[in-house]
Parts: C-alpha cells; structure tokens; sequence
C-alpha cells in the first residue's frame, strides 16, 4: 500500500497522468567508514566548560547510531560520563592514553592524539 501523506506532496498541486507517482525523496544515512580507514583525533579540551577538562574525540565519519555505540563503550571503559553528537565524543576528564589504547584494540589504526 502506498503512503498517501499529503504532507510528502507539498509541492504537488494536480496531475492529469493517471500512471503519476508521487516522487518523495528519502534521506540515505551516511554510511560508515571501516575502523581501520576512520581517522579520529583525540584532544584534551578545557575551553568553555568552566574549567573542567574533557577528552575530545574528533573526525568520526558515519552515521550517528554507530557514533553512538562508539561513545558509549568508550564511556562504559572509562567509567565516566559524556555525550556523542555531531561526529564528535565528549568522554569527562582525561583520559587520552586510556581512549588511544582503546581505539587502537578495536581496530582504528590511524588514531592520534593531538
């Protein structure tokens, strides 16, 4: 059965073709790199949190799901809290050393630290 939605046809006012379909664009989720091939950058950062220091993992190129899953087990090995939104990982306090040895075991070869 076809979605009828008015609300995907918005720009379609009336069609005389009995053989019309409605084009609706879908969004493709952006696809994730292998970890061997992602290149993540680790930093210690302290600007604008009100002196706390946070470690800050940067350069993530996939979908959010999979940023996610990352962050959390990173989160989970470190025994602290953060977040992971918009391709970068927030892990509280610092934890360089403890992420680059993690990242390395689970197969991210090309991560530094800055």
């Amino acid at each position: 059965m076809q979605n009828n939605n008015w609300k995907d046809r918005l720009n379609v006012v009336y069609s005389t073709n009995p053989d019309f379909k409605y084009e609706i664009n879908k969004e493709e989720e952006e696809k994730t790199l292998p970890n061997e091939k992602q290149q993540l950058r680790i930093s210690l950062d302290k600007r604008n949190r009100g002196g706390k220091m946070v470690t800050l993992i940067t350069g993530f190129a996939g979908n959010e799901k999979d940023l996610q899953t990352l962050g959390k087990m990173l989160k989970v090995k470190c025994g602290v809290g953060g977040s992971a939104k918009d391709g970068e990982i927030i892990v509280q306090g610092d934890f360089r050393k403890k992420i680059l040895e993690l990242l390395q075991k689970e197969g991210y070869a090309k991560a530094r630290m800055i």
